[in-house]
């Protein structure tokens, strides 16, 4: 379930969240408190680091309590939107999919972020030691893989469509062992220590990864370091709301989103490490190709079950 180190950022911002109310509208009476949760694709420490700052921002403009909750695991964010409990969430494209598809449509998409170059969307790349002699993942027959959590996108959906259209149908069999390591930087970490030869990965860029992250914190080297496979692009990691919440709600939670590089340029650049250009709008139509994919991992699930 969600990590018990709950962060209730937006403290800053309740002085004003009367006046917020009457300015703005009635739904800050009925959501005095928005629930803002994050999968763990590092550890705790470190996304709260980032993500605090904008939590805290959010309170402001939004004249509500914002409280950033991270996850334990990637299925926490889904149930407790399934539940009503979680008004926010950033995940990746398939917890997205997932939350979607458990909830009957009651959680959608409504931005996501804008890469340096301007791009929208990320890959997933294979890691392994730079003194492994593998180039492909075929080579790697025997070894150990690092996958990051069942519903990753980037960690495990696109790794195992990836490899059953190259003829690895079943991980399991091609590999000594799979394991969910939890975390992009736990996955990087196996690596590193040897428990695994190889991992998947999310990556913007060289100079923009969980990878390069972890290189900036001092936990790896980059040139210990090698990328053997880069996936097709993936649409980009959502952020999304419960359906349900009143349209000016909405209205507010976009709009504050959007103005964000501007209106407080430190904290939106908190959350790239100063990488990303802006929020994007979306939809759930920007979606449907990794609805596809879903499909195809519920299908290799059932087969293997």
């Amino acid at each position: 379930m969600l990590d018990r180190r709950t962060i209730v950022a937006g403290l800053a911002g309740l002085p004003f969240a009367s006046a917020a109310a009457s300015a703005q509208g009635a739904w800050q009476t009925r959501f005095p408190e928005l629930v803002f949760a994050v999968v763990p694709a590092e550890n705790a420490s470190g996304l709260t680091e980032r993500m605090a700052p904008f939590n805290a921002y959010l309170a402001r403009e939004l004249g509500v309590r914002v409280t950033l909750r991270i996850a334990n695991d990637y299925a926490a964010v889904i149930e407790g939107q399934r539940s009503g409990q979680i008004h926010l969430a950033y995940y990746g494209p398939s917890s997205y999919v997932r939350a979607h598809t458990v909830t009957n449509g009651a959680v959608e998409p409504f931005v996501t972020t804008i890469n340096s170059d301007g791009s929208i969307g990320y890959f997933s790349v294979l890691y392994t030691r730079a003194n492994n002699p593998a180039t492909s993942i075929q080579d790697l027959k025997g070894k150990n893989l690092c996958l990051v959590d069942p519903n990753s996108t980037s960690g495990n959906n696109v790794p195992r469509y990836a490899m059953s259209r190259m003829g690895i149908p079943n991980p399991d069999q091609h590999f000594s062992r799979v394991v969910y390591a939890g975390s992009h930087e736990n996955a990087i970490t196996a690596v590193a220590q040897g428990t695994c030869d190889a991992a998947f990965n999310w990556w913007n860029s060289e100079q923009d990864s969980n990878f390069s992250r972890m290189v900036n914190k001092g936990m790896v080297k980059f040139e210990d370091f090698k990328i053997i496979f880069k996936s097709e692009l993936i649409a980009g990691s959502p952020y999304a709301w419960l359906t349900a919440l009143p349209a000016d709600a909405k209205a507010a939670i976009l709009k504050a989103f959007l103005e964000a590089p501007q209106k407080d340029k430190a904290a939106f650049d908190r959350l790239s490490d100063g990488k990303d250009r802006g929020f994007q709008k979306v939809t759930h139509q920007d979606y449907i190709p990794v609805v596809e994919l879903q499909k195809f991992v519920d299908q290799m699930r059932r087969a293997r079950s």
